[in-house]
């Protein structure tokens, strides 16, 4: 079995942890791989291979740091199908489900085949300039697609049409289309909706917008979502995923849909979303007598 390693070595606890699932990984018979020579070598006996080849090599990907390393290990797969199992080596996320105290623990789980898949949908975003309607950027996110952080710190204006029908204009700073997975994150901090990850929809989420009427939107996630920069006096930065993908400009069309890939997640047998949900926002229960 040939168990992909993604790391964030810039996490105190990464060395550490590297070096006890290589000790592990002997232990139990699998071959850990690296597509980076600075994670290798702190995996003694571990297997180094290129970024193109490290999807197609691995069976399932240990992503160790926090939700970011997370998103990275999405882009490592390159569209692979093996299965990420995020290992948090800080404070908890909503994609890292296992602390690093139990690294091994869940490297002996999937060793042994102790584990089920879950799997997400991905959303393409295609950006389109000009009034032939070129296209000059494309990709895909886990998360969200995000257009906001401009060049100025006035508002702008973002149209909105949905399955090529007029919805909204926006006045705002800027606008989150975001997947249920990512709906803890950006999108939640803006004031979205917690969606369930296996929830078929999206999230529409305006930035900071001018007028109180102006709420999330939750929709069927096989719409065609279609964004028009509606503004000439403000430039607003493509993220996607948190990465930048350059600057958006006045006439602009974004297109955001469901793409045909998916991302396969690993889920241990103690894995629940709500219990994770309610460690990460600090639910309670009732805990005192109503009288």
């Amino acid at each position: 079995m040939n168990i992909g390693i993604f790391a964030n070595l810039a996490k105190p606890a990464a060395e550490s942890a590297l070096a006890d699932l290589a000790l592990a990984a002997r232990e139990l018979d699998v071959t850990l791989v690296a597509c980076d020579k600075e994670t290798a070598r702190h995996l003694p006996g571990a297997k180094l291979v290129t970024h193109a080849r490290f999807g197609k090599t691995v069976d399932v990907l240990l992503s160790l740091g926090g939700d970011g390393t997370v998103l990275q290990s999405v882009r490592a797969l390159d569209g692979a199908e093996a299965p990420i199992l995020g290992i948090n080596l800080g404070n908890l996320g909503f994609l890292t489900s296992v602390p690093d105290t139990q690294a091994i623990s869940a490297l002996r789980a999937i060793a042994s085949g102790a584990y089920q898949v879950a799997e997400y949908p991905l959303l393409e975003a295609r950006l389109f300039r000009g009034s032939r309607r070129r296209a000059i950027a494309r990709a895909r996110a886990l998360n969200d697609v995000v257009m906001g952080w401009g060049t100025s710190p006035r508002a702008t204006m973002i149209e909105l049409e949905v399955d090529r029908q007029p919805v909204a204009s926006f006045v705002c700073d800027g606008l989150i289309v975001a997947t249920p997975v990512g709906s803890t994150g950006h999108a939640l901090s803006a004031g979205g909706p917690i969606l369930h990850r296996e929830t078929p929809a999206l999230v529409i989420e305006p930035i900071c917008p001018h007028t109180l009427s102006n709420r999330p939107v939750v929709l069927p996630n096989n719409r065609l979502v279609s964004l028009r920069i509606g503004d000439k006096r403000k430039k607003l930065l493509l993220s996607v995923d948190g990465q930048p993908h350059g600057w958006l400009e006045y006439g602009d069309v974004l297109e955001v849909r469901k793409a045909n890939e998916a991302v396969r997640f690993v889920h241990l047998p103690d894995y629940s979303w709500f219990k994770l949900l309610s460690q990460k926002l600090h639910w309670r229960g009732s805990s005192a007598d109503p009288k």
